[in-house]
């Protein structure tokens, strides 16, 4: 396959209804590869749309989210990288912000997050998320991670921890290049929100942040607070579990 202009990688796991409705808004197009990175091949939920669906690329054999992102990456033929979630919709015109980040010069980039639900608690939420882009410089992989591949493949990738590798990711690419924070808005699914609570789920979140800017591993992190052992992530923390914290992990102090 020919270098494409971009390499759209989904890690899943279990999720196939989100999937199928984001994959709907995906249809085949020129310069334009897509990869499913999927944690479970014995997923019988996905066989319908993996029939229906010739033009993905389908991985499977890893699970852990970072592991399943470095999976789909490895396959990748695009210029650039789009990680994304499953329960993503994207924003009419979301190429836009692809090309914004060429023509500044900058090597990656996020979109701004929308939260599918009405109600001053999302409105809140967003705010902060953007202030934490903003002020802290710290993204999440909810608001679609887009990378230059080369630049990718030179930081290593991935860093295969149980919780923060898309932070961790975040801050080496600043590191390394601009940053480019789109005025887009990508909506994600509230179910997280409302299976956990508003305030527990996002009170989780900042307790997450807050531990990890100040040095504690991912590892430490994914012990002391159960309830962000998402079912995407347990293959991660069961194998940090088993081995301990591996050259994966990287230094204490990049974290």
């Amino acid at each position: 396959m020919p270098e494409t202009a971009l390499s759209v990688v989904i890690p899943v796991y279990h999720d196939a209804e989100p999937l199928g409705r984001l994959l709907a808004t995906l249809p085949p197009a020129p310069g334009r590869q897509l990869i499913v990175a999927n944690g479970d091949p014995d997923d019988r939920q996905l066989v319908p749309l993996r029939q229906a669906r010739s033009d993905v690329l389908w991985v499977d054999g890893v699970r852990g989210r970072g592991a399943q992102m470095n999976a789909g990456a490895a396959r990748a033929q695009g210029r650039w990288l789009l990680f994304l979630h499953a329960d993503a919709s994207l924003p009419p015109g979301w190429e836009r912000a692809l090309e914004t980040a060429v023509a500044r010069g900058c090597i990656a980039g996020c979109y701004q997050l929308a939260i599918d639900a009405a109600g001053w608690q999302p409105c809140l939420i967003e705010w902060g998320v953007r202030l934490r882009v903003r002020w802290l410089g710290v993204a999440y992989g909810d608001q679609g991670l887009f990378v230059e591949r080369t630049r990718f493949e030179a930081l290593g990738g991935y860093r295969e921890q149980p919780l923060m590798e898309d932070a961790d990711l975040v801050r080496r690419l600043r590191r390394a290049g601009r940053f480019h924070r789109s005025g887009l808005r990508l909506t994600v699914s509230a179910r997280r929100w409302q299976r956990d609570g508003w305030w527990r789920r996002t009170g989780g979140n900042l307790s997450i942040l807050v531990r990890y800017l100040t040095g504690q591993t991912p590892e430490r992190l994914a012990a002391s607070y159960p309830v962000w052992s998402d079912r995407e992530r347990s293959g991660s923390a069961e194998r940090t579990r088993d081995t301990g914290p591996g050259p994966a992990a990287g230094p204490p102090e990049s974290r």
